[in-house]
């Protein structure tokens, strides 16, 4: 059986982009910074996102059956930071200039390229839920370098603008 320390410390080395992940409903806007996001398929566009059920704002999400993932950029490590930070949902919100789109789950209005979901499948496996998103709406943005996170530090990928 492999060890949870070892897992951890393997995928450790796996990169992934750094997302900033949202929804609203009757208890408010609530968020979390996740990299376990990915394409499913594009026929119909689909995303899978993964959220420990022990995060405080877990309940919220499955209620409001809607969520944004917000991909950062180079700019948005601060943001990253308060999204995992221990500090309360709507004041996580005053960092970045936010917006909405479709589902009226909170759009980061900068990030490299929001995409709104409705929530359609919930399945759990061991500590974590993971959501089978239907993309509803996409926004873009003219930022190139994309915040990644590999060997437990942040990273940039992408060309530097050039002004």
């Amino acid at each position: 059986m492999i060890e949870a320390t070892d897992y951890r410390s393997a995928m450790s080395l796996l990169t992934g982009a750094v997302n900033v992940v949202t929804t609203t409903g009757a208890s408010g806007r609530h968020g979390f910074t996740a990299s376990a996001v990915c394409s499913i398929t594009d026929t119909p566009p689909t995303l899978l996102v993964c959220m420990n059920k022990s995060a405080r704002s877990h309940t919220h999400f499955i209620a409001n059956k809607i969520l944004t993932v917000n991909v950062l950029g180079v700019h948005h490590q601060p943001i990253s930071n308060v999204f995992s930070s221990p500090i309360n949902s709507e004041e996580r919100f005053q960092y970045g200039s936010w917006t909405q789109l479709k589902t009226g789950a909170p759009v980061l209005e900068d990030a490299l390229v929001s995409f709104d979901c409705q929530i359609e499948q919930i399945q759990e496996v061991g500590t974590h839920t993971i959501f089978i998103c239907p993309i509803v709406a996409i926004q873009q943005s003219e930022c190139e370098q994309g915040l990644v996170y590999f060997n437990r530090a942040y990273h940039h990928v992408g060309q530097a603008q050039i002004a």
